[in-house]
């Protein structure tokens, strides 16, 4: 599908591409394009959606979600992509390809919350936030690459487990912006 960014920020990624598209064909740049779907997965940083909601709902927080909830994002498991990534790497012709490679998990911001609350065992109190503006309502790919990937439930279960295993870490990357109830996360 044609590039088609509908705010600055995805403006900012489709020129990253078009970029190395560029220095590929001009200087015969040896690249490759990967578009990884969202990630998600031990070690984020929790401004980031997955995150923020188990910090936030560790410390009796809600989580603010935009608009009404039902934008759509696909993701993966972290370790998944690193997996896929190296593998693109070893065989991936260096011409300036682009590789799609979506999780095949798509679902609501809301069904994600309720599913994470699930896995958690626990109601994730939620907050609806005014929605970004150029704001996509679903991100969706397709690739010709098959390879299996985490199920989601199984890869928010070990996210969550890292993040009550290691308060020491994300601790001290949250600050008072953080636990302002209108804050919303980043994507």
């Amino acid at each position: 599908s044609p590039l088609n960014p509908s705010s600055p920020y995805s403006a900012s990624k489709a020129s990253a591409d078009l970029f190395v598209r560029a220095y590929v064909r001009t200087y015969k740049v040896e690249a490759i394009i990967i578009r990884p779907s969202n990630n998600y997965g031990p070690r984020q940083f929790p401004e980031k959606f997955i995150p923020k909601a188990i910090i936030r709902t560790l410390l009796g927080l809600h989580v603010p979600i935009y608009g009404d909830g039902k934008a759509e994002r696909d993701w993966m498991f972290v370790e998944d992509t690193g997996r896929i990534i190296a593998d693109l790497i070893e065989k991936a012709e260096w011409s300036g390809e682009v590789y799609n490679i979506p999780g095949g998990q798509r679902i609501s911001n809301l069904d994600l919350i309720k599913l994470l609350g699930e896995v958690i065992g626990r109601e994730i109190k939620v907050k609806f936030v005014s929605d970004r503006p150029g704001h996509d309502r679903r991100y969706c790919m397709t690739t010709r690459l098959k390879y299996d990937v985490t199920p989601i439930r199984e890869g928010l279960r070990k996210t969550y487990e890292w993040y009550v295993e290691n308060e020491w870490w994300w601790r001290p990357l949250i600050n008072d912006k953080f636990f302002k109830e209108d804050e919303p996360w980043k994507d």
